[in-house]
Formats: structure tokens, C-alpha cells, sequence
């Protein structure tokens, strides 16, 4: 088969991913990517009960899946998963870092009036705490647990979920947010320099607003999206399904020299509003 087939650019059959952040939203999107396409897949995620029913449906296709209860802040958490993953399949290929939760609103209501709960001096510290300790330290530490091995393999890709607030502000969303995916933009740039020399690629999928369980599944009420589709130019927001094609390229030989670099799937908001 010719290298530049198009099904051979795009082969992700028969390689190991992790995933954490499963069983939900992008992470559960990425998986269903990876798994229906022939990847063998470890889902990872917190919640077991919403887990074992996305490796239900997945197993119940066809798909080779199997599912690990990951707190992707606790190292030891992410180290059984890793040798979890390891030990069914020899090796782990493709490793997605999807956990994250919201940061709050921002200072801005979707009317323009100030949110004086959401001011800056008015955000406990507990939460930026959290919403680093989640959103960045999670990145971290799975770095730090499935490094080792892809050294040990001679390779691998990982692709962090970051977001388009990594390298803009937002009015609408909480401070914590941007500021925690700010250090992830550039956590992967920093770690795609110093893993290029072991063939492992880092790099991230940069999503606008999507409709997800994140903030409580705000983004599922039609009112809370109104702000959010009038700064795009597509007029929508995302749905996890928008994220695959992205998982895809980034986990497959498509994207074999690409690295540090951030993938943005926002439908024109970083371009700018139109009509």
C-alpha cells in the first residue's frame, strides 16, 4: 500500500491509547475515534458507573476497550492504568490527557452586565487551586506516568486537551480557566522540545466552548450558549463528535512530523466575530 493512501495515513489499527477523561464529553469522543477505527483502547476515568457503560457500548460494537477507575490527579492512580495498559497490550502507543474542569463563569454575564460574584478578588483561592491542580498538574503527572515507557518503546504521540483560552482572554469564562490553560499551551510546547529526541510527539487539541458535563453541563442549557454562538462565525458551539477528526490525525501517522503544536477547533471564534 502506498504511504500516502489515505486509509494508511490515517491507520490508528492495532496501536494501545489511553484515555483519561473517558467516559464523557471529548475524552469519550476521542475513544470512540480511536476505538471504532481498530485502536485497542484504555478508558480512564473517575466515575466508574459512567465509565463501564461507555466500555459497554464500545465492547458490545466490536471494539477492543477496556476501562480503569484513574484519578488523573493521584500519580499511583495514573501508574496502575499505565501498567494496566502495558500488560494487555505490550505497549501504549497513543496517550490522550483530557481531564479538566471549569473554572466558573467570567466577569462578564451573557447580557454584558458585570458578574460581581465571578470579579477577580472575589474567587476563593481554593478554587484556582483546584482548577490548576485538575486542569495542569493532571497534565503533569500523566506526562510523568507514560513518558517512561514510550522512552522504553522508542516512541509515541500524546495529545493534551487544552483550549482556544490557552492563547486568548475570555469574558465569559472564569479566570482559573483561562489562566490554567494558559500553563497547558505552553506545557505542551515545553515538553514537545525536550521529548523530540525519543520520537515522542506532544501536542494539543485548542477546542472552543463545547457542549459537555464540564461546569456542570452548562453549555447544555440553549440560554447559556447564546453568548458563546454570537462570538462565532458558524453561530454554534461544538460538540464533542467536532473534536474526533482532530483525536484522529493527532494520534495517527497523518501527523507523524508534527509536534508542540495546538490544533484549533473553535468554528472562527480566535478569527474573530462576523455576520
Amino acid at each position: 500500500m502506498h504511504p500516502l493512501n489515505l486509509q494508511r495515513l490515517f491507520e490508528v489499527r492495532g496501536t494501545s491509547v489511553l484515555i483519561t477523561g473517558a467516559a464523557s464529553g471529548i475524552g469519550r469522543a476521542c475513544a470512540e475515534a480511536m476505538a471504532v477505527n481498530g485502536a485497542r483502547v484504555t478508558l480512564a476515568d473517575i466515575d466508574r458507573g459512567a465509565l463501564d457503560l461507555v466500555v459497554g457500548e464500545l465492547a458490545t460494537a466490536g471494539c477492543d476497550v477496556t476501562g480503569e477507575t484513574v484519578d488523573a490527579t493521584d500519580p499511583a492512580s495514573l501508574k496502575r492504568a499505565v501498567d494496566a495498559a502495558v500488560t494487555r497490550y505490550g505497549r501504549l502507543d497513543v496517550v490522550f490527557a483530557n481531564v479538566g474542569i471549569s473554572g466558573g463563569p467570567g466577569f462578564l454575564k451573557g447580557d454584558g452586565s458585570r458578574n460581581e460574584a465571578a470579579a477577580f478578588e472575589a474567587v476563593p483561592l481554593e478554587l484556582w487551586e483546584r482548577v490548576l491542580d485538575v486542569n495542569v498538574l493532571s497534565v503533569v503527572k500523566t506526562l510523568q506516568a507514560v513518558v517512561p515507557q514510550m522512552k522504553r518503546q522508542g516512541g509515541g504521540a500524546i495529545v493534551v486537551t487544552s483550549s482556544i483560552s490557552a492563547s486568548k482572554t475570555e469574558m465569559y469564562v472564569g479566570a482559573s480557566y483561562v489562566a490554567s490553560k494558559g500553563a497547558v499551551g505552553q506545557l505542551v510546547r515545553q515538553a514537545a522540545l525536550e521529548l523530540a529526541r525519543y520520537e515522542i510527539r506532544v501536542n494539543a487539541i485548542a477546542p472552543g466552548p463545547v457542549v459537555t458535563n464540564i461546569g456542570g453541563g452548562r453549555l447544555k442549557a440553549p440560554e447559556a450558549r447564546v453568548p458563546f454562538e454570537r462570538a462565532c462565525p458558524m453561530h454554534r458551539v461544538a460538540v464533542p463528535e467536532d473534536i474526533a477528526g482532530a483525536a484522529l490525525f493527532l494520534a495517527s501517522p497523518a501527523s507523524r512530523f508534527i509536534t508542540g503544536a495546538a490544533i484549533v477547533i473553535d468554528g472562527g471564534v480566535s478569527v474573530g466575530p462576523a455576520d
